[in-house]
């Protein structure tokens, strides 16, 4: 790639130019690579505890001072509205002061010893150090919470790392780079590039990597996975169709807000949104009629518009994508109860789909927009297997006032995680967060990406004196 090269940043909103960035080749991407091992293999020059610790502390100051500014970039860029990007914001800051605190739970623990006669007069435990180089490859959908969880993890961890953005949303990332300059990282500590999809390969399976973390598409995350060094460990988070199991029982009031939110926040392109919803029978179309009641009054527009409630989808080729779906199920027997039409190149109207064949694409696929699909069931077993049927498991929810029936739900849907009358895109960032199956591997939240990015290391001690 020609040093000359620039990437073009549009608004997904009105698809004008934010900014040209140069784009990084093959050269860079050695150097940030030698950069950030030999970092690596020098131990007596690693970051101790207190300072990383003191670092962070700092970066969350700086981050509180530009909140505005964070949120404006991050919903120019991304398209989330600004009342949703100014949320991003706080949790990323809040997720900057999660990994200073876990910083000092990365322990080990003692081995017991002396439980045989082969063990006896030694002492054993465990301690737990950076796993080396991490390499993270980042999403659209939150341009600044994911750079959080992708690099503040394996700097608090006591690893290098270098991380790309998303092509589509590189701005966020940028800031936050010169927060951390800011607060005091040592160079090569953190590195963002800004490159293309060739370069970010051979980033991602260069033998110095120790570690990737990669949030995107299932296509490319397994590819990658297939290429990598050996030893190297990954991350991978991919996308779901996050099933929701309504029994007649739900309270119905206090249950509707929830599944608006979860299925039309930031346009539906969110890994865990609210995408397929089988509902009792009783109560299934009354349901579906009242979700589509309120996606109706929702407000779609311009992401810096602070009165918006959902903003465009990331580029007009998603709108065009998703309209074909919507009508190849109307074709085969959906009923439309609202939407399902363009508002402009970027827009697209929240949709509400009624009983759509379980063998269309709004069906069979992750929709990744503002389409909320209803499906009626007479027997919650069978629509547990429907649930399950997709090889996309992610997070999952059911909505009822018995327990008994909460429990049951919950042990047999196939997810990372079911939430119990709440909706499935429910998150906090010290919780465990990740997909299973084809959804991905390992596990992201803030503390679970931290364990991850250590390994350990045993110490055995033998004395005649023990």
């Amino acid at each position: 790639m020609s040093k000359a090269s620039q990437l073009k940043v549009y608004s997904p909103y009105d698809q004008s130019l934010i900014k040209e960035i140069p784009m990084v080749g093959n050269k860079e991407i050695e150097k940030a690579l030698k950069t950030a091992y030999d970092l690596f293999l020098d131990q007596d020059n690693w970051l101790p505890s207190h300072q990383r610790i003191a670092i962070l502390k700092k970066a969350v100051e700086l981050m509180e001072d530009k909140v505005e500014e964070l949120t404006k970039t991050a919903a120019q860029e991304g398209g989330k509205p600004y009342q949703d990007s100014k949320v991003e914001v706080m949790r990323a800051i809040n997720g900057v002061q999660i990994a200073a605190e876990e910083i000092g739970r990365l322990v080990g623990k003692q081995i017991p010893m002396g439980l045989t006669e082969a063990s006896v007069n030694r002492i054993a435990f465990t301690i737990r150090e950076p796993i080396g180089v991490v390499v993270s490859l980042s999403a659209f959908n939150h341009p600044l919470n994911l750079i959080i969880h992708q690099t503040v993890t394996a700097f608090a961890a006591g690893c290098p790392v270098i991380v790309k953005p998303a092509s589509n949303t590189p701005l966020s990332c940028l800031a936050f780079m010169e927060i951390l300059k800011e607060a005091g990282v040592p160079n090569g500590w953190v590195q963002s590039v800004i490159c293309g999809n060739e370069e970010a390969e051979k980033l991602a399976t260069d033998k110095r990597v120790n570690y990737l973390s990669f949030i995107g598409s299932a296509k490319v995350g397994w590819y990658l996975k297939s290429q990598l060094a050996p030893g190297t460990r990954c991350a991978l988070e991919h996308g779901g169709a996050a099933p929701v199991i309504v029994e007649d029982d739900a309270d119905m009031e206090a249950m509707l807000p929830l599944l608006v939110k979860g299925g039309f926040y930031h346009a539906g392109q969110v890994c865990v949104s609210v995408q397929k919803i089988f509902a009792a029978e009783s109560v299934a179309k009354k349901l579906a009629d009242r979700i589509a009641e309120k996606a109706k009054k929702l407000v779609v527009g311009d992401p810096l518009d602070k009165k918006t409630e959902v903003g465009p989808l990331i580029s007009p080729n998603e709108v065009d994508r998703i309209h074909k779906w919507v009508q190849e199920a109307e074709e085969k027997g959906a009923k439309i109860l609202c939407g399902g039409k363009k508002i402009s190149d970027t827009c697209y109207e929240p949709t509400v789909l009624w009983n759509p064949p379980q063998d269309v694409k709004v069906s069979k696929e992750e929709i990744f927009g503002p389409v909320v699909c209803v499906y009626s069931y007479s027997d919650r077993q069978e629509a547990i297997k429907l649930a399950n049927a997709l090889e996309y498991h992610f997070q999952a929810a059911v909505f009822t006032q018995d327990l008994d029936v909460a429990m049951d739900t919950v042990k047999k849907l196939n997810a990372t995680a079911v939430m119990v009358n709440d909706h499935t895109a429910f998150r906090v960032d010290w919780m465990p967060f990740g997909g299973r199956d084809a959804s991905g591997e390992g596990l992201g939240g803030i503390p679970y990406s931290m364990h991850e990015m250590t390994r350990d290391k045993l110490m055995v001690i033998k004395s005649r004196f023990l």
